[in-house]
C-alpha cells in the first residue's frame, strides 16, 4: 500500500480517552458524542432505571445495574470525515488500573470536570498519567445548568492543581439557572440553550462582539453585564489558545456545557476535531516517536476482555495500531512468544457489537480473538520490535483469598480465574504460606473483588466466596533475590511466573528492608530483558 494512501487516512484518524472523576459526566458525555456523531439514534440513560436504555459502552450488566462504568470499550465511528475512535474508560477508582493502561492507547484525552466540584482526586491521577505519556489535554466543563464555582477559580484550581496553562476557547453566558448559552470566542457567535428536558442549542444567535446592542434586547441586564466583563478579562488577560503548547501538554482548551441536556456538545466535537492531533506521537523508550506511515506494521495489546457477547464466548485482545497497515491474515512477529503468528479473526467494536475487519490504520483500534496467544503488554510487528514504552502496573493494596463452594463449578471456576486475571482488572497470585493453596487475589478496591466475583457467576457458573487477607502492601522481587528470600516472608507468585512479597502494613515493609537490605522491592513487576 502506497505511503499517501497510509497517510491519508492517518491524517483521517482521532483516537482518544475520556477521563474524569466518578460522576463528573464521563459516560454521558461519551453517549452525546456518539449521538451528535451520528453513531447512535438514541442517547443511552447512564442511570439504572427500569426498561431504559443503558449506554451503549456499557455492556456488563453490572455497569447496566449500577450506571457505572467499570471496564473499557472501544467504539469507532466516522464524523465529518474523520474516523474517531474513542476509548471509554472505567469511571470507578477502583479500576484506575485499567484506566492507565487504556490511556497508553490514546493520542488525546478530553478531561470532564463538574462545574460545581472542580478538580476532583482521580482527575489528578489520570491527568497525572496522561501527563507522563504525553497526552494534549482537552477540557469539558460539565453541568453548567446546575451550581456552580466561580468560573475563574475553576481556571485557577485547573492551573494550581494540575499545573498546566487552562485556556477557554468558548465562553458561558450565565451559570446555574441563569446559564443562556455559551459564546464562541474565536467566531463571536452565541450557541444558544434551550432549558427543556434533553435541552440543547436552539439557534445560533450571531454577533459583532460581545458589545452587540441586541444581547440587551434578549436577556437580562446583570448577567449581560457580567457576561462582557468577563470576556474583557478572558481575551486581555488569558489570551487565545496556543496549539503547538497544547500539544506539548502545557496549556489545556476549556469548554463549558451540559452533557445531560445535549448542550455544548456538537460545538465541542467540532472544536475537538480541529484540535486533536492524529496518531503520530506514540512515545519509544529512547524518547523518540515511533513514525506510523513508514515504519513497518507495528502494534500492542492494552486490553484483554473475556465474553464481551454471550452469542461468542470468546476472548478478545485489544490491539492499538501503532505504524503501518493491518490487513487481516497478516502474519506478524510475536515479541514475548519470539515466534510468528497470524492476525486472521480481527473485529472493530461499538460496545459490545463486533464486525470483521479486513483493514485498519494507526490510530485504529481492533479486536482479535485470543485463544490465550496475547497478554496485556504485547507487541506485534512485520519488522523488529519496536522499542515501545511498556504498559504501567500497579501493586494492589487490598488480597483475598477466592474459593468455588461447589465442587461440581471447579473445572468452570479455574477457567474463570485464569480467564479473568488476564484481563488485568485485578491480580492472581499463588503461595504455599498463605492462604493454604487457595488462590488469592489483589486489587485497588473492594468493587473489583464484587465484579470479580458477580462474572464468575454469570460468565462461569462458580459461586464462590472470599476472605479478606491482613495484607495492605504488595512489592515484587527480582528473579536473582530469590534465594535471599526468608522462608517467613509473605511470598506469593503471581500470574506470570513473578515473585511478590506481602506486607501488612509500611511499618512491615520497611522493618523488612531494613533487615534484607540486598533485596530490591519494586513497586511493579520486573520488565522481561
Amino acid at each position: 500500500m502506497s505511503p499517501d494512501l497510509i497517510e491519508r487516512e492517518v491524517r483521517r484518524r482521532k483516537t482518544f480517552a475520556i477521563i474524569a472523576h466518578p460522576d463528573a459526566g464521563k459516560t454521558t458525555l461519551t453517549e452525546k458524542l456518539l449521538l451528535y456523531g451520528g453513531a447512535i439514534q438514541l442517547a443511552g440513560a447512564v442511570k439504572a432505571k427500569k426498561e431504559g436504555k443503558s449506554a451503549t459502552s456499557d455492556w456488563m450488566a453490572m455497569e447496566k445495574e449500577r450506571g457505572i462504568s467499570i471496564t473499557s470499550a472501544a467504539l469507532q465511528f466516522e464524523y465529518k470525515g474523520n474516523v474517531l475512535n474513542l476509548l471509554d474508560t472505567p469511571g470507578h477508582e477502583d479500576f484506575s488500573e485499567d484506566t492507565y493502561r487504556t490511556l497508553m492507547a490514546a493520542d488525546t484525552a478530553v478531561m470532564v470536570l463538574d462545574a460545581g466540584k472542580g478538580v476532583e482526586p482521580q482527575t489528578i491521577k489520570l491527568f497525572r498519567v496522561c501527563r507522563d505519556r504525553g497526552i494534549p489535554i482537552i477540557t469539558f466543563i460539565n453541568k453548567m445548568d446546575r451550581p456552580t464555582k466561580d468560573l475563574y477559580a475553576l481556571l485557577d484550581e485547573i492551573e494550581k492543581v494540575l499545573g498546566i496553562k487552562a485556556v477557554p476557547d468558548v465562553w458561558p453566558l450565565g451559570t446555574g439557572f441563569d446559564f443562556k448559552g455559551v459564546y464562541d470566542l474565536r467566531d463571536q457567535q452565541l450557541y444558544l440553550f434551550d432549558r427543556t428536558p434533553g435541552g440543547k442549542q436552539k439557534a445560533v444567535f450571531r454577533m459583532a462582539g460581545p458589545n452587540d446592542p441586541s444581547l440587551d434586547e434578549q436577556f437580562d441586564s446583570e448577567i449581560v453585564s457580567a457576561f462582557r466583563e468577563q470576556i474583557d478579562l478572558v481575551e486581555n488577560g488569558i489570551g487565545k489558545i496556543d496549539k503547538n503548547l497544547f500539544l506539548l501538554g502545557k496549556e489545556t482548551p476549556v469548554y463549558f456545557g451540559s452533557a445531560v441536556n445535549n448542550f455544548g456538545i456538537e460545538l465541542f466535537l467540532n472544536k475537538f476535531l480541529e484540535l486533536a492531533p492524529g496518531p503520530d506521537h506514540i512515545p519509544l523508550r529512547d524518547g523518540n516517536y515511533l513514525d506510523p506511515i513508514n515504519a513497518p506494521f507495528s502494534a500492542f495489546v492494552f486490553k484483554v476482555q473475556a465474553n464481551m457477547n454471550k452469542a461468542h464466548r470468546d476472548r478478545i485482545a485489544f490491539l492499538r495500531i501503532c505504524s503501518g497497515v493491518f490487513e487481516r491474515g497478516l502474519n506478524v512477529n510475536h515479541n514475548r512468544l519470539d515466534k510468528p503468528v497470524k492476525l486472521s479473526s480481527s473485529f472493530a467494536f461499538f460496545g459490545q457489537d463486533r464486525n470483521t475487519v479486513d483493514t485498519a490504520y494507526p490510530g485504529d483500534i481492533i479486536g482479535l480473538v485470543n485463544p490465550g496467544t496475547y497478554k496485556i503488554g504485547d507487541v506485534l510487528s512485520t519488522g523488529n520490535t519496536p522499542p515501545l514504552r511498556p504498559l504501567p502496573s500497579f501493586a494492589p493494596e487490598l488480597f483475598a483469598t477466592i474459593s468455588c463452594k461447589d465442587t461440581l463449578q471447579l473445572k468452570s471456576f479455574k477457567k474463570g480465574l485464569d480467564q479473568l486475571a488476564e484481563e488485568g482488572i485485578l491480580h492472581l497470585f499463588t503461595s504455599r504460606t498463605i492462604g493454604g493453596g487457595v488462590p488469592i487475589i489483589g486489587a485497588m478496591g473492594k468493587l473489583q473483588f464484587e465484579v470479580f466475583q458477580r462474572r464468575l457467576k454469570d460468565e462461569y457458573g462458580a459461586e464462590t466466596s472470599i476472605h479478606i487477607l491482613p495484607y495492605g502492601i504488595s512489592r515484587w522481587v527480582k528473579k536473582e533475590d530469590r534465594a535471599k528470600i526468608p522462608s517467613n516472608a509473605g511470598l506469593v507468585e503471581d500470574l506470570f511466573g513473578n515473585m511478590a512479597l506481602l506486607f501488612d502494613t509500611e511499618w512491615d515493609m520497611n522493618y523488612f528492608h531494613k533487615n534484607n537490605e540486598g533485596i530490591e522491592l519494586l513497586e511493579n513487576p520486573p520488565l522481561e530483558e
